[in-house]
């Protein structure tokens, strides 16, 4: 006969078996614990925490309890709602993944890496699955239900990966498709901006990113996105292209607003004075901002009358506050032209009256060139001697033969274009072309004494008075046959010869060395003679020969 009290104890162990889930009732709520009977010698505290809905727990009500533990060291039963729960929603999640099926949780809180989620057992979340952009404050989501799809799953530890991008990314490809179909061309929307790049932006349409060119973002110079929008920025913009096939929807913000140029020419006439800030520096001019979108240049020309200004960083710079005169709109190319030297009288206006030809005036060198020199003749009015106009007599290859820069001279007004801003002066006016009196001055077997001023290979130039040169062929020099001209002559010797040919058109004296103690019967022969030479070995063009002088002169030098 069996014994009441071992079949009560057996039933005792197989009912309360530790790790098994259990019926009990709750007898007692308190602010920190729910009180539980489940029928054993002694009831059961469960931590307050563990129920979802404290509000929704009442005394009387029947639930299912995991017991954690029959006595623990004060004699009390340990049992637990949430393990319960877990255990017997195990089953389900699992059957869930396996179908690839959502589950919806409550946030617990936040963890390394991302969230835990309660989903009637604890599964993790992670920061990047949590949204299609990754959340700042990861925060904001504790005591939030949300709606997730279980990725992965592991039995042996009992772990759960959830992602709620993966559902919300399937949500937008729903909106995605519907947007697809609606959106129009010419529509505003709302959007969010979800990415910036240094071209534009990317607009979260809630379903359909948009790009956002920076080029639309504004009518007006700007540098980089950044400085029109922000990422999270909620912004109205327009559509401008839907591009189905390839899902590419191209967007606008600054048609938002109308174009500041299509009412330009009523708002800036030509002539007007405008203030703007100098946005932008170029070699070639400066760009000045008028209002937001409307960009007028001021060339590198149209800054100054009278000042050579080579780069316009040397009187501007970005930021400067100007006032300039509108030259020229091209509406259509979107193009201003301005200037800022407009805004004074142009002083060449007054340069043709003042500066009449053949006035005398007196400046100060400012630059040489190859072809001549500039002269300052008053602030900012500068004439230009050429070489041709430096010497009656000399031929003048560069302008520092006679000038150099900061010299005091005098000069006489050839020529005045104001349209070109040109002065043409000339220093050898101031004094009597010595070639109209030559021969006045010099005749025909008249003896004269000079310098040899240079060498050629036919001959050498001899100056005479008022710096006219003559030339002494070669077969002139001597009785004998002379091979090399520098072999009896050298610059600096003085000479003594006689003028036997002159010719005031050509502005030629021929010499002759050897002819010097001619009788008249000797020089009539010596000029026939000379008369005779053939082209190539008469007297040349005084600016040919002191050119080949020249350059036999530097030949020379360079062999040295």
């Amino acid at each position: 006969m069996s014994n009441p009290m071992q079949e009560l104890f057996a039933k005792s162990a197989q009912t309360f078996a530790e790790g098994s889930v259990v019926k009990g009732r709750i007898i007692e709520i308190r602010p920190d614990a729910v009180v539980v009977d489940i029928g054993y010698k002694s009831e059961g505290n469960i931590p307050a925490h563990e129920f979802a809905d404290a509000a929704a727990v009442n005394v009387g009500d029947e639930i299912e309890v995991l017991l954690e533990k029959l006595e623990n060291e004060d004699g009390i039963v340990v049992l637990s709602f949430e393990r319960a729960e877990a255990k017997k929603n195990w089953d389900r999640i699992v059957a869930i993944c396996n179908e690839g099926g959502t589950v919806a949780g409550k946030v617990k809180a936040v963890v390394k890496g991302g969230l835990l989620v309660n989903i009637g057992v604890e599964a993790f979340l992670p920061g990047s699955q949590v949204d299609v952009i990754p959340p700042k404050n990861l925060q904001e989501f504790v005591g939030q239900t949300i709606e997730c799809k279980v990725v992965k799953i592991n039995q042996d530890r009992r772990n759960i990966v959830l992602s709620r991008r993966e559902l919300v990314e399937q949500q937008r490809g729903e909106k995605r498709k519907k947007l697809l179909a609606e959106l129009q061309p010419g529509m505003v929307i709302h959007g969010i901006v979800k990415n910036i790049t240094d071209f534009g932006a990317f607009i979260d349409l809630d379903g359909l990113d948009g790009l956002l060119h920076i080029t639309d973002m504004s009518w007006g110079r700007i540098n980089h996105p950044t400085e029109v929008v922000k990422i999270g920025d909620t912004i109205e913009v327009v559509v401008l292209d839907v591009n189905r096939d390839k899902e590419r929807v191209s967007l606008g913000l600054k048609q938002r607003t109308p174009d500041p140029w299509d009412s330009i020419e009523n708002k800036y006439p030509v002539g007007t004075k405008v203030k703007g800030k100098v946005v932008n520096i170029v070699p070639y001019g400066a760009f000045v901002e008028l209002e937001e979108g409307v960009e007028g240049l001021v060339h590198v020309s149209e800054l100054s009358w009278t000042k050579r200004i080579a780069r316009p960083s040397d009187v501007l710079a970005v930021g400067d506050q100007v006032e300039a005169v509108v030259l020229s709109i091209a509406r259509d190319d979107k193009k201003i032209s301005l200037g800022i030297r407009q805004l004074e009288e142009n002083p060449w206006t007054k340069v043709a009256s003042k500066y009449t030809t053949g006035t005398q005036v007196s400046g100060i060198v400012r630059n040489l060139t190859s072809y001549g020199a500039f002269v300052e003749i008053e602030e900012g009015i500068d004439g230009m001697v050429h070489v041709s106009d430096m010497s009656w007599t000399r031929k003048i290859n560069h302008p520092s033969e006679m000038l150099k820069k900061g010299d005091k001279v005098d000069a006489v007004v050839l020529e005045v274009d104001p349209a070109q801003q040109r002065i043409a002066l000339g220093l050898k006016q101031l004094a009597e072309d010595p070639w109209q009196l030559i021969e006045k001055k010099y005749k025909v077997g008249d003896i004269v004494e000079g310098k040899v001023s240079k060498l050629a290979s036919f001959g050498a130039f001899v100056q005479l008075q008022d710096d006219i040169d003559g030339l002494v062929h070669i077969s002139q020099v001597s009785e004998d046959h002379v091979e090399k001209i520098k072999s009896v002559l050298k610059v600096g010797d003085v000479v003594r010869a006689r003028v036997i040919k002159i010719d005031g058109n050509e502005r030629r004296i021929g010499l002759s060395i050897k002819a010097a103690n001619y009788s008249p019967e000797q020089l009539k022969v010596a000029q026939e003679e000379y008369d005779k030479l053939k082209p190539g070995e008469d007297m040349v063009g005084l600016g040919e020969a002191i050119e080949e002088a020249e350059q036999a002169r530097k030949g020379e030098d360079e062999k040295k």
